[in-house]
């Protein structure tokens, strides 16, 4: 008898965990769990309020990249590079030059005459016509440079590898270099948790450079020294949310600045100040992503905006409304 007990009592209990374990599977089907009260969810970021939005989607085209890298806005021409080329586009899409690489290009910019491209080691400078003027090869195995800027006779170089900024003379010897260091209670350097390093110079020949880690843009002398920054972190549409925002940006004809985000995209301007002024695109004018890219950003002297959507492999124009 107390076989046939202790039996049916394992019975029993195999039926109860049996019941529990079908139970607790179907209560976590997704169509019958309950709503997680602790997620953390950017949902309620992606819609912006209709008065926020100060510009207007007017046209977008093709670039025929398989993986667009960078854009540029100089000489009433779109400059473009992306897989192992360079293109030169006019304002109605058409193409005018192309040139090709052995390597992936990162970023580049275009002074008078002259088209400045980096690559993860190489800084190489063209003429109008995409002809190799000169080109130099940076040491450190550490080294991937991802943005470049002209003003004058400097060549301000972004390092994300090294976390530094690196100034080239046109001969391409290496002025000076900085990592963002102060001497007050800034003093934490250029934080880069991922490879998006970004500096622009505004028509004043202001260096600005964005320390994504910090969500922090931040105004440089050529020699290092810190002028000015301003910081604006957070979820809400007027900060910069994620691990290292703004992702991309550069100036409209007025100084002020325009911004992209990865992650939850978007594309905002904000005074020359730093005061946030309005937006250009919200999360709902990009793919629903988990982690999208930020648009590479450029303005024309009209003050129209071009983002080239990596997600979309597109070229967007925006005008104001």
């Amino acid at each position: 008898m107390k076989n046939k007990g202790i039996v049916f009592f394992l019975i029993v209990l195999a039926v109860v965990i049996v019941a529990v374990m079908v139970g607790d599977w179907y209560s976590k089907r997704p169509d019958n769990m309950e709503a997680n009260k602790f997620e953390y969810s950017l949902e309620q970021f992606r819609n912006v309020p209709e008065e926020l939005i100060h510009y207007k989607e007017t046209r977008n085209f093709k670039l025929g990249f398989e993986n667009a890298k960078a854009l540029e806005i100089a000489n009433n021409k779109i400059y473009a590079i992306g897989d192992q080329e360079l293109k030169i586009i006019d304002f109605k899409g058409t193409l005018l030059t192309e040139v090709g690489f052995l390597d992936e290009p990162h970023g580049l910019d275009a002074a008078g005459d002259s088209i400045y491209i980096v690559f993860e080691r190489f800084v190489w400078i063209l003429d109008g016509e995409g002809k190799t003027l000169h080109e130099w090869e940076l040491d450190g195995e550490d080294t991937y440079l991802t943005s470049v800027a002209v003003f004058g006779d400097d060549i301000m170089v972004a390092d994300a590898g090294n976390r530094r900024i690196l100034r080239f003379n046109h001969q391409g010897e290496l002025v000076n270099s900085f990592e963002g260091k102060t001497d007050d209670d800034l003093a934490h350097g250029f934080i880069i948790p991922s490879p998006y390093f970004d500096l622009d110079i505004n028509a004043y020949g202001d260096l600005w450079v964005v320390n994504p880690g910090m969500h922090t843009l931040e105004n440089y002398s050529p020699e290092g020294r810190l002028r000015e920054y301003w910081k604006a972190s957070g979820n809400q549409t007027e900060n910069f949310s994620g691990c290292c925002n703004p992702a991309h940006f550069c100036f409209l004809p007025d100084g002020s600045f325009v911004t992209s985000e990865k992650g939850l995209v978007r594309v905002k301007v904000y005074k020359p100040s730093g005061e946030f002024a309005g937006v250009v695109a919200p999360p709902a004018k990009f793919d629903e992503k988990i982690e999208g890219q930020a648009p590479d950003v450029a303005a024309d002297e009209e003050g129209h905006i071009y983002a080239l959507d990596f997600d979309r492999n597109v070229l967007r124009v925006f005008e104001k409304k």
